[in-house]
């Protein structure tokens, strides 16, 4: 798992850096640890703290906002799908072949972004082995296309129809509006340098925390909760940023319900 592996990164520069901090400690002449001069590095830590801690806090509610609204979305994207098959039933047997296309569409989407899960069944749909976890994907795209073409193709007969086909060519549209927003939902929001950034100010920490804290078991246990937690931190950070995978991963339920709806 990449946040794993990224939270272990982490924890490891952050250990590396308050290690560092305690050898140059000790690396340093009595002269240069005198009260006077750890006051001052208390000031200056002090303030990098703050700034970190502000600095943290917005990535996490930013995060968090970017995960919620990829959520909402992609739920919303199901409901529509499951809406555009109910207007595509209703307008009769003619549209039959293109509630076809919409549950391959729909059945597609399931195996390809949730690919560690058990596949959709009772339906056909596009080879997904090659078709990335998020973002556009030229074979749904095609999928997408001959629905919409499909769609814009009915001949209503009667007035009934031509309602109904109204309808359809309106669900469609923002069926294909809602679409876009989920494909870019998935591109996270966070820059790497920034958060490359705010990794380096960390490490600053952590280094004068080693440089202030005595050479004592609970003051190494007290660093080491330090490292853990901001690296927890970090890990829900990056995690946020990827709403498809992760422990935090946008889940299939709503996408599997629409399918189902659309299968009965």
């Amino acid at each position: 798992m990449p946040e794993l592996l990224s939270a272990l990164f982490f924890c490891a520069l952050l250990s590396a850096s308050a290690i560092f901090g305690l050898l140059l400690r000790g690396w340093l002449p009595e002269e240069h640890l005198s009260e006077r001069n750890m006051e001052a590095l208390r000031l200056v830590t002090s303030l990098l703290v703050t700034f970190a801690a502000l600095v943290l806090s917005l990535q996490l509610s930013s995060g968090k906002a970017a995960f919620d609204t990829a959520y909402r979305d992609r739920n919303a994207d199901a409901g529509q799908l499951a809406q555009l098959d109910q207007c595509l039933r209703g307008y009769g047997p003619e549209a039959e072949a293109t509630r076809q296309k919409l549950r391959s569409y729909t059945a597609a989407v399931i195996a390809s972004t949730w690919p560690e899960e058990a596949k959709p069944q009772g339906v056909a749909y596009p080879d997904t082995a090659a078709m990335a976890r998020q973002g556009e994907s030229s074979a749904l795209s095609t999928l997408i296309r001959e629905v919409g073409r499909e769609i814009n193709a009915f001949d209503p007969p009667d007035t009934l129809h031509k309602n109904l086909a109204a309808e359809c060519r309106g669900s469609f549209a923002e069926f294909r509006e809602r679409r876009w927003t989920v494909i870019e939902d998935g591109q996270g929001t966070q820059s790497q340098l920034f958060l490359n950034i705010v990794i380096f100010w960390l490490m600053l920490v952590f280094v004068s925390f080693g440089l202030q804290v005595p050479r004592k078991l609970l003051a190494a246990i007290v660093l080491a909760i330090g490292v853990v937690s901001i690296s927890s931190v970090m890990f829900v950070i990056v995690d946020l940023e990827r709403p498809y995978t992760g422990l935090f991963g946008i889940s299939s339920t709503s996408m599997r319900s629409a399918l189902e709806a659309m299968s009965r």
